[in-house]
Parts: structure tokens; sequence; C-alpha cells
């Protein structure tokens, strides 16, 4: 009996080790996804990605004056990472973009390049 009740101790003190080890990588991954995380799910990426994905490709200068804008207003959101954009070589980042270069009836060649997170850092904007 006195070896019954051993056994049972040591498979108590076994389950209960696989649980504290099970509860230290579970918080252990936790905190590593907070590290890596931009501050943003990757709902909130794809979303703002959504507002640019359309853009990509071959367009319009009329149709790149528009993505020029969306751009301003993202940069201007607090809570949005910055975007960086270049004009035919030229780099903007901020509010302070300029689109007299952009003539509405040319097309543009336009490039999203993204983060290490899949969130759209930086476009390109060349003549096609």
């Amino acid at each position: 009996m006195e070896n019954a009740s051993k056994a049972l101790i040591i498979a108590g003190a076994i389950l209960l080790a696989i649980l504290l080890i099970s509860l230290g990588i579970l918080i252990f991954n936790q905190a590593q996804d907070t590290v890596n995380n931009s501050g943003m799910s990757q709902a909130e990426i794809t979303a703002f990605n959504n507002k640019f994905l359309k853009y990509e490709g071959t367009q319009k200068g009329s149709v790149v004056k528009s993505l020029i804008n969306e751009i301003i207003a993202s940069n201007s959101d607090s809570n949005n990472s910055k975007i960086y954009i270049y004009i035919c070589g030229d780099q903007y980042v901020g509010d302070n973009i300029k689109t007299e270069s952009i003539d509405i009836k040319a097309l543009y060649s336009v490039d999203l390049t993204y983060a290490s997170d899949g969130r759209v850092y930086m476009i390109r904007i060349n003549n096609a």
C-alpha cells in the first residue's frame, strides 16, 4: 500500500511539473508575440493594406493623385505608422508630399513594399 501512495504522489508531481512547463511556454509565446507585433492585429494590418492594394500596378496620374491623398490622410493619423513614398526617385514622408510632378494623363507604375509584419511601409511611383 505504501508503494501505491508513493506512485500516486510521484504521478501527481509529474503532472504538476508538466502543467507548470506548459504554462511557462504559453506565457513565453505570448510575450514573444507582443515583442514582435507592431501594435496592429492581423485584421488591422489587412484593413490598412487594403487601402493601398487597389492602386498597385499601372495607373493613370489622376488615380495616383488619389493614392497620394490616401497616403497623406494615413500619415496624418497618429495611430498609423508612416508610409514612405518615392515619386520618380524623390522621397517623401508625412504630409509634405508634392503632387505637382504628377501629370493626370500620364501612366505611372505603383509598387508597394511591405515591412516584416506584413504592413505596407513604402510606395514607389515611377513613370510607366
